[in-house]
């Protein structure tokens, strides 16, 4: 039996790190996925493969025991493994660069929760699931957590529902998502990659250091940002891209202030300042990747700005598809 599920790499637009601190933040699917293939398999094994590397480790073993990059995985594997004790294989196939901040970790986590998931039958009925979706979603957020233990879930959420949301999402009483925001143009970004790997754990522990020797001005740039977010919304209803690249640009303000950011990353949002409406870091910081609200007519002058060195492409943000489960065969 195999299991086939993808899920896309996603964009914060706004309110990165503030959102691990109760702010709102808004994000976005990308048009680059993850696909995980999962299979039983007659050794009594966990077997993964990916660009990283592959392991393979006893059913018995717990995630704590793996290298971090594995861990989430194998912590699946476990979630599952009262419910069939043959092996299990997991292959990820992945077009997101790893580490820049485009959700790689995260779309992986949901990608490869669905994936396992589809192997079990049994498994919804048997627990009384009655929201698959969100079943999988709250597992790939625990997964993720044993690589990230401070993450908000806010990656996995919009990997798993696609389009662009609002984070915290809202339900309705029917369990439809409220908080998606129909975007009715293409928004075309252009995604720059510094070319520097970042921990994403060191970025999250930085702010947090910042916060306790500022708690007050750490507060007001709370407030900041959640109005900031409102605007934005607004903007975004009203196809008022000069305020939007505005709000880029004075989010970047904030993300400089908690210390984020770096000399490369302030020199190439530099270089596109004069052919964007608005550029900022996205993601954990200190590395990673900046996105700029650029016209299509500009794009071609990207490289002379910022140099070969750099990787660039295009993103048109508009109502992606999140999780899709593929297909089952036997």
């Amino acid at each position: 039996m195999k299991s086939i599920a993808s899920a896309p790499g996603k964009i914060i637009l706004f309110g990165e790190h503030f959102v691990v601190h109760g702010t709102k933040a808004i994000l976005a699917a990308i048009d680059k996925r993850v696909t995980v293939t999962s299979t039983f398999t007659e050794n009594k094994t966990i077997k993964v493969n990916s660009q990283l590397g592959t392991i393979e480790v006893p059913i018995s073993s717990s995630h704590e025991e793996v290298k971090s990059e594995f861990r989430p995985f194998v912590y699946l594997a476990e979630f599952f493994s009262d419910q069939n004790h043959s092996g299990l294989e997991i292959t990820i196939d992945s077009d997101i660069p790893i580490g820049v901040g485009l959700g790689s970790s995260s779309a992986c986590c949901v990608s490869a929760a669905a994936s396992i998931f589809g192997l079990f039958d049994g498994f919804r009925h048997k627990l009384g699931i009655l929201d698959e979706v969100g079943a999988i979603l709250d597992l790939a957020i625990d997964a993720e957590r044993t690589i990230f233990p401070d993450t908000s879930g806010a990656d996995c959420t919009v990997c798993t529902h696609g389009g662009v949301i609002e984070y915290p999402i809202k339900f309705s009483e029917m369990g439809n998502l409220q908080s998606d925001i129909r975007i009715s143009f293409d928004l075309n970004l252009l995604i720059a990659n510094s070319m520097i790997p970042h921990s994403t754990k060191r970025s999250v522990e930085k702010v947090s250091k910042f916060k306790e020797n500022n708690e007050e001005r750490f507060s007001q740039l709370c407030d900041l940002e959640t109005k900031l977010i409102d605007e934005v919304n607004l903007a975004l209803k009203n196809k008022d891209l000069t305020t939007l690249g505005l709000k880029m640009s004075e989010n970047q303000k904030y993300l400089e202030e908690i210390q984020v950011s770096n000399d490369t990353l302030r020199d190439m949002i530099s270089s596109l300042k004069e052919i964007s409406l608005g550029v900022k870091i996205t993601g954990a910081g200190d590395g990673g990747c900046i996105i700029a609200l650029v016209s299509d007519e500009n794009m071609d002058k990207v490289p002379a700005l910022l140099g070969n060195d750099k990787e660039c492409f295009s993103a048109k943000i508009r109502d992606l598809n999140g999780l899709v489960r593929e297909r089952l065969e036997k």
